[in-house]
C-alpha cells in the first residue's frame, strides 16, 4: 500500500497507545493483524483503505479459515479491522466500515470433560478423615447424585431436602427457575453423616464453613482440588465435571434425553444434546476397540501376533 495508507495504520496505533491506553501487547497484535490484511490487499491489487469492500473482508476471513486458523484468532482479526475502520471513520478517512457486518466462523462446540464411573467411585468412596472432609464428600455426592450446578449447590438450605421422598428442591436455578431433583441413597447417607457432625450455628445453609458461613462457589472448587490431590488423582477435576458426569452416565444408561433435560434444568433440549455426542464418543471407542473391520482393532490384533 501507499505511504499514506501506512501512515493511517501508524496513527491508529498511536491512538490505541496514547488515547485508548491499551496494553502494548494488544497494540502489537493489532499491528500484526493489520499488516497481514494489508499484504492480502496488495496481492489483490487493493492499494487504498477506501477501496476495501465488505466482500474483500469476507474473502480474507474465508481464506484464513481455509488455512485452518482458529476461530479465536479470526475473531481477533475482525476485531482489529473493525476497530481500525472505526478510527478511519472518525477521522474522515473512509466513508464506511467494510468489516462491520462480517461474521467470523463459529467456533466448534467443545465437549465437556466427564469422569467415568470408576473415577467417580474413586472420588466418592474414599474415606473422610475430618469433619470438613465429611462435609466435602457429602457435597460431592450430592453434586453427582442430583446433577446440580455449582451455584445451586451452595444455595441449598436444610429445608430443601426431603429424605422421605428422595428429592430436593432447587430454588435458585438458572434464570430464577425452580425444580425438583432426585436425592440418591448414597447422597442421603453422606448428608446425614454431615448433619450429625456439622457445627451448631443458627444458619439455614446446608453446607457451611467451620465459622458457620455459607460456602462460596470458590471454596467448593478449592475443596474439590484438595480432595482429588489427596487421592493422587491423575486428572484435573473441576466442580461442573461432576454435573457433566451425572448427565453423561444417566443418558448413556437410559437413552432418555428428555428426562435428563428435566433433571439438569435445561430450558431447551438442544443444550442437553451435547451429551449425546459424548455418548457417541463412548460408542465409537467401543467400536474402534472391538469391531474386526476397525483400524484400531486390526492394529491391536497385529501387535498381539508379534
Amino acid at each position: 500500500m501507499y505511504a499514506a495508507e501506512e501512515e493511517a495504520v501508524n496513527l491508529f496505533l498511536r491512538y490505541l497507545r496514547e488515547e485508548k491506553r491499551v496494553a502494548e501487547r494488544t497494540a502489537i497484535s493489532y499491528q500484526s493483524d493489520l499488516r497481514r490484511f494489508a499484504d492480502y490487499c496488495k496481492a489483490k491489487d487493493i492499494l487504498q483503505w477506501t477501496d476495501v469492500q465488505a466482500s474483500d473482508v469476507r474473502q480474507y476471513i474465508a481464506a484464513r479459515h481455509k488455512d485452518r486458523i482458529s476461530s479465536k484468532t479470526i475473531r481477533r482479526d475482525l476485531a482489529a479491522l473493525r476497530s481500525f475502520y472505526r478510527f478511519l471513520l472518525k477521522s474522515n478517512r473512509v466513508a464506511v466500515n467494510p468489516a462491520l457486518h462480517v461474521k467470523a466462523p463459529k467456533a466448534p462446540k467443545r465437549l465437556p470433560k466427564v469422569l467415568d464411573v470408576d473415577q467417580m467411585a474413586g472420588i466418592l468412596d474414599a474415606e473422610a478423615g475430618s469433619v470438613l472432609e465429611i462435609r466435602d464428600v457429602a457435597m460431592f455426592e450430592l453434586f453427582y447424585s442430583s446433577g446440580l450446578r455449582l451455584s445451586e449447590l451452595v444455595m441449598l438450605d436444610d429445608v430443601d431436602l426431603d429424605f422421605a421422598e428422595g428429592f430436593l428442591r432447587v430454588r435458585f436455578g438458572k434464570g430464577g427457575k425452580q425444580r425438583r431433583a432426585p436425592l440418591g441413597s448414597k447422597a442421603a447417607v453422606a448428608i446425614n453423616t454431615w448433619l450429625k457432625v456439622r457445627p451448631d450455628f443458627s444458619t439455614p445453609a446446608l453446607f457451611i464453613s467451620s465459622a458457620g458461613r455459607r460456602l462460596s462457589q470458590r471454596t467448593v472448587q478449592l475443596r474439590l482440588n484438595r480432595w482429588v490431590a489427596k487421592l493422587d488423582f491423575d486428572e484435573h477435576v473441576h466442580p461442573h465435571m461432576l454435573r457433566h458426569s451425572f448427565a453423561s452416565h444417566l443418558l448413556e444408561s437410559s437413552q432418555d434425553i428428555r428426562a435428563v433435560q428435566e433433571l439438569l434444568g435445561h430450558s431447551s433440549v438442544a443444550t442437553t444434546q451435547i451429551y449425546t455426542h459424548l455418548d457417541f464418543q463412548h460408542l465409537a471407542s467401543v467400536y474402534d476397540k472391538a469391531h474386526p473391520r476397525s483400524r484400531k482393532a486390526r492394529e491391536s490384533e497385529e501387535k498381539s501376533r508379534e
